[in-house]
């Protein structure tokens, strides 16, 4: 008889749980419908905002790899052309995404002056005027290359900023439903009894954590993106202004 007493405080221990658990769903189910379409918008959110957050953890650590195995062979190949062909395998680095920009622009630049040299075009004072423009059209080159690697790498964090910026508010949005269905509620009672405001209550917490579930990871991960983007430009920009060294001596070698 002692024996079977003493399941009793573990099946009444058990039933609270499973009725905690059904009690946050059932929060849910019975909230009314503004409150749900905002849970539901802050849900595809949430989706939405960590499937950035993995795609690009998993692009920025790419990114990253690559851009050590560029330097590494940069640094210990003397000819661009054997540069370009491992660069050629490197996708996801925006270092040698530039490089490969820079040499292709060099060869066209390089090939035309090797036209006017077989042609025997007089340079005259146009000589200089020609290196320059060569230069320049490379650094252009170079400086679209970087554009066009910083908007692939900042694309999607536009989305984190906006999740981390508004969905605070839209579960604030939900709060307030859910207080002014308290009121009305006590209003329809007759009094303020616990029974007549819990479910509006309820449809306020629920709207509000909801939005920060939403909004915290959102903010988190776009000051870490960020800070990884100001890394890879800074790599960017050192590397732009030595492979513009290089090319320099390469035209001075060449007049």
């Amino acid at each position: 008889m002692i024996a079977d007493l003493t399941i009793i405080p573990q099946l009444a221990t058990a039933q609270v749980g499973r009725e905690v658990e059904l009690g946050v769903l059932s929060m849910i189910l019975r909230a009314g419908p503004v409150v749900q379409l905002v849970l539901i918008l802050l849900l595809l959110m949430s989706v939405m905002t960590w499937a950035i957050i993995f795609y690009k953890w998993r692009m920025f650590r790419q990114a990253e790899t690559e851009n050590r195995r560029f330097h590494n062979l940069f640094l210990h190949q003397q000819r661009l052309s054997t540069i370009h062909e491992g660069a050629e395998e490197m996708t996801f680095s925006p270092v040698a995404s530039i490089f490969r920009a820079g040499y292709i622009e060099l060869v066209r630049v390089s090939r035309m002056r090797q036209q006017q040299t077989a042609n025997d075009v007089p340079e005259e004072p146009g000589g200089l005027i020609k290196e320059v423009e060569g230069l320049d059209n490379i650094k252009r080159a170079l400086s679209k290359a970087a554009e066009t690697e910083l908007t692939r790498l900042e694309r999607a964090l536009p989305f984190l900023a906006t999740t981390g910026s508004t969905a605070p508010f839209i579960g604030l949005f939900g709060t307030v439903w859910g207080i002014m269905n308290a009121f009305r509620s006590i209003g329809l009672a007759g009094s303020a009894s616990l029974l007549s405001v819990a479910p509006g209550i309820s449809e306020a917490l629920v709207a509000t954590a909801g939005g920060l579930a939403a909004a915290i990871p959102a903010v988190v991960g776009y000051n870490y993106f960020i800070q990884k983007i100001r890394i890879l430009d800074n790599d960017m920009s050192t590397f732009t202004a030595e492979f513009l060294n290089i090319i320099e001596r390469h035209f001075r070698r060449k007049s």
